[in-house]
Order: C-alpha cells, then sequence, then structure tokens
C-alpha cells in the first residue's frame, strides 16, 4: 500500500492499545442514523454519545469518570424532534455542546457541573434558519461564542451564540449537500468538501472563495477535508474505481495535489483526526476495524504512512480527545472513543519511552552494585 522506507520520526513506533473492559462505557444504544458524522464528542471532563431515541432525537452526556454498563434510565439530552446528526463540544468550556439536529434546528446546551441527573430537554439557546436537516456543527476555534453550522439545504450559516442570531449567511457557494467544514487554525478561513465533487477554501468574513479544486476526488462517495497548521488541506475521498484515496493540497495553487496516495476498496468514509501538535492524521473508517496514521512532513512523499491499530470490532463512530485532556505523563499522545454498536471503548495513543535494559541476572546485578559500591563509596 505505501513504500515503508525507514526514515527518523519520533512517531514511528507510536502504538495503540485499548483500555480493559472495565473501563469501557456499556450497554449504550448508539445512533443508527445514516449519517455520516462521528456521533461521539470528547473533552477533559464529558464524554457525549448520540444514541437511539423514541419520539425524537437524544445524545448521551457522561462523566468520563462514569465507566462500565450505563443504566437505560440514564438521563439523555432529548431537545430535538427529530434524531441528532451532529454534536460538538465548545473549545472554551467544557460544560458547553452544540447539537445539530434532522428538525432543522441547531441547540446548545449547558451541562450541569457534575453531569445529568435528570434528563434535559430546555436548550440555552435554539438557532433557527436552516430549511433541512443540519448535519454539521463546529465551534470556531478561538473565538468564543461563534459557531457554524451547515444542513443539507447546502447553507452554512455562522452564529453568534451569546445572541442568537446569524451573523455570516453563505447560502450560494455549494450547488449540493455539504459534507465536511473545517476551520483554518486561527479561524480566519474554512474548507468545505460538497457532494459536486469539488473542495473549497472560504474567507466568511469576506464571503468569497479565495480557492477551489473540481474533481478532489472522483469517485461518488463523501469527501472529508480539514486543514493542518501549515495551511494546507488534507483530503480524504474515493478514486473513480472506488478505491479510498487522500490528498494533500496547497490552497495557494490547487491545480494539483502536493501528493495523492490510494489505500483500499472498503466503501467506509474515512473521518480524519489531526493533531497539529505532533503533524499526526489519524483515519478512522466508518465500518472499518482501524484506525490508520499518517505524519505529514515537508519532505517527499509528504504523507508518511506510520502504522495501524487493528481490532476485532467495527467502529461505528469516533471520539477525538483534545490534547490537553491527556496524560501526558504516560507519554500519551492520542485518545480515541470507539463506538461499537453497544459499547464505547477509549483507544490510547502512546509513544515508547526508551528503556535501558539490564541482561545481567538479578545475582549478578547485585553483586556489580556491591563491587561499585566498595570502590567508589567511603
Amino acid at each position: 500500500m505505501f513504500r515503508r522506507v525507514v526514515r527518523q520520526s519520533k512517531f514511528r513506533h507510536v502504538f495503540g492499545q485499548a483500555v480493559k473492559n472495565d473501563q469501557c462505557y456499556d450497554d449504550i444504544r448508539v445512533s443508527r442514523v445514516t449519517w455520516d458524522s462521528s456521533f461521539c464528542a470528547v473533552n477533559p471532563k464529558f464524554v457525549a454519545i448520540i444514541v437511539e431515541a423514541s419520539g425524537g432525537g437524544a445524545f448521551l452526556v457522561l462523566p468520563l469518570h462514569k465507566t462500565g454498563r450505563i443504566d437505560k434510565a440514564y438521563p439523555t439530552v432529548c431537545g430535538h424532534t427529530g434524531p441528532v446528526l451532529d454534536i460538538d463540544w465548545c473549545p472554551h468550556n467544557d460544560h458547553v455542546i452544540a447539537s445539530g439536529s434532522e428538525d432543522c434546528t441547531v441547540m446548545v446546551w449547558q451541562v450541569p457541573e457534575n453531569g445529568l441527573t435528570s434528563s434535559m430537554s430546555e436548550p440555552v439557546v435554539v438557532l433557527e434558519g436552516h430549511s433541512k436537516r443540519v448535519g454539521i456543527v463546529t465551534w470556531h476555534p478561538t473565538a468564543r461564542n461563534v459557531l457554524l453550522s451547515a444542513g443539507c439545504d447546502n447553507l452554512i450559516i455562522i452564529w453568534n451564540v451569546g445572541t442568537g442570531e446569524a451573523m455570516i449567511s453563505l447560502d450560494d457557494m455549494h450547488p449540493d449537500v455539504i459534507f465536511s467544514v473545517s476551520w483554518s487554525r486561527n479561524g480566519s478561513l474554512i474548507c468545505t468538501a460538497c457532494k459536486d465533487k469539488k473542495v473549497r477554501v472560504i474567507d466568511p468574513r469576506n464571503q468569497q472563495i479565495t480557492a477551489e479544486k473540481d474533481k478532489a476526488h472522483e469517485g461518488a462517495r463523501p469527501m472529508r477535508a480539514i486543514f493542518l497548521a501549515d495551511g494546507n488541506v488534507f483530503t480524504t475521498g474515493f478514486s473513480r474505481m472506488s478505491e479510498r484515496q487522500l490528498a494533500l493540497w496547497n490552497p495557494k495553487n490547487m491545480d494539483e495535489p502536493i501528493t495523492v496516495h490510494e489505500m483500499d476498496t472498503s466503501n467506509g468514509v474515512l473521518l480524519p483526526f489531526y493533531d497539529p501538535d505532533t503533524n499526526v492524521v489519524y483515519l478512522c473508517g466508518k465500518g472499518d476495524s482501524s484506525i490508520r496514521y499518517f505524519e505529514i512532513t515537508d519532505e517527499a512523499p509528504y504523507v508518511h504512512y506510520l502504522n495501524t491499530f487493528s481490532s476485532k470490532e467495527p467502529q461505528r463512530g469516533m471520539g477525538y480527545m483534545p490534547k490537553r485532556g491527556l496524560d501526558v505523563n504516560k507519554c500519551e499522545i492520542a485518545r480515541f472513543y470507539k463506538l461499537h454498536e453497544r459499547k464505547c471503548e477509549p483507544i490510547i495513543m502512546t509513544v515508547p519511552r526508551k528503556v535501558l535494559r539490564c541482561s545481567l541476572s538479578p545475582r549478578c546485578m547485585k553483586a556489580s552494585v556491591e563491587r561499585y559500591r566498595a570502590r567508589y563509596v567511603i
């Protein structure tokens, strides 16, 4: 699949490990909605999971420490009248979460300090402006109270959550369904992937398209596009022969990609998760049982395959912990929350420490220490 060349990288030996069963979240009825979102959002305090709900849409909000079997009567966030399609935690407040739904609304919720004690049906604010279902919600990375939503009405709205009003409406840039939206690192630009097979880079303040690429991936299946820390755009999609692809683009010249890699012929949409500190991209395919990870560098072939974490169960969705929620003392560089059909399983990505191992037996070691003390210790 990839030419494996030995190269210097501190992330070549990153390995993934699933936690023990008692540290998983069990007996959760994960949503069966056929929408290609991650169905899970995580921050250092809570894990939120979109679940099956009768008569509307709902999602669970669990404190991270509440592992084990989750009672069927556990309270949910259940204010939507249609299935919830996407959720996103506010990066500036760990108790605020936004949700988009098939009922054409976006709702913002304030979760109590210690989690839910009863089901919550009253949001802090309801944002109404879409005429079709809302499949994407994502908070601005640097500005408070700024939320972006995108719907199947081909419309992108940027909201001021504090006032509940739309600040910017981008309604004439996408002729078809929007598959993904990503903010740039400082929040000055957004990049989108659309069903018309175009990847667009948009300046929302000027409401102008600054760069676009037609047929970034020629396949008919959904694409994804995200910004990297250096301003380049990373995309996943499908070739004309239905092979999964990943590509890297320079927004200043999108005539040709920086690089394109063919992967496999699976039909699951690849969800990219990016760590700007390590420049590592993790690809989680819906329906796959693996997480592939790649390092992005300035040298050819630019996207370097590192390794694959594999398990037995296919994933229904995936949550990605922000860097501030990781245990860096244990060399943890990423943590995923993998959704099974009835379970959420944390997966920890670790860089191994260099351990100096002695080949001496315990008795030889003791004799060596005694000789050292006799010679150097007075």
